[in-house]
């Protein structure tokens, strides 16, 4: 396994442990009922998971470097973050399952990905990946959907609210493991009020 590596655009350096200092915001916001996960992937980098074994050490990686479990080198200090969001573009679909299924609640991009997004008009591969896949996999945990809130954020696959509200809640809210929608991102959320639109749905 190589180890994950964890960039805030320059705020603080993880490798000298100059991150440990951002502890004391994260249980701040963490006071005032705001949580603070982890963002594990994205659409730059060459990443994958090469096996079952692979993905449960990732598991015991992230459990113990950022949330409740321990270790000697953790570059957040002593906060524990409330949980990761798989922002997955790259691999194995059926491997990162296998990472994902070690969790309770798991936030999974359904966009910037076709075997799994919306594209104009067409909600089957979406709710195909929902129902075969994904729901199916994910054991004793809560599976979140993740949309973008606006155009913008990810252009041709962005679901419009109607369409969400209608087509895709009614089925995917069948599944006995529906945790919610995780939107990207608040700045979207924000300028396009996708949440307010879609909330009495959820």
């Amino acid at each position: 396994m190589r180890t994950p590596e964890l960039n805030l655009t320059g705020h603080c350096n993880p490798d000298s442990g100059g991150c440990k200092i951002v502890s004391t915001g994260i249980k701040y916001c963490q006071s005032r009922g705001i949580r603070v996960m982890l963002s594990l992937g994205g659409g730059i980098g060459n990443y994958t998971l090469t096996s079952t074994v692979d993905a449960k050490n990732v598991a015991d990686y992230l459990w113990n470097t950022f949330l409740g479990g321990s270790s000697s080198s953790r570059p957040l200090g002593d906060a524990v973050l409330d949980g990761i969001d798989f922002d997955i573009e790259s691999g194995s679909t059926k491997r990162w399952d296998n990472l994902a299924r070690l969790f309770d609640y798991v936030w999974v991009q359904f966009y910037n990905n076709p075997p799994c997004q919306y594209t104009t008009g067409d909600t089957s591969s979406l709710l195909n990946s929902w129902k075969n896949n994904w729901a199916p996999s994910l054991k004793g945990g809560k599976l979140f959907l993740g949309l973008p809130a606006a155009p913008a954020a990810a252009g041709s696959v962005y679901i419009p609210p109607d369409v969400l509200n209608s087509q895709t809640l009614p089925e995917i809210k069948k599944s006995a493991n529906y945790g919610g929608v995780m939107l990207w991102s608040k700045f979207y959320d924000d300028q396009n009020g996708y949440s307010s639109t879609i909330k009495a749905s959820v």
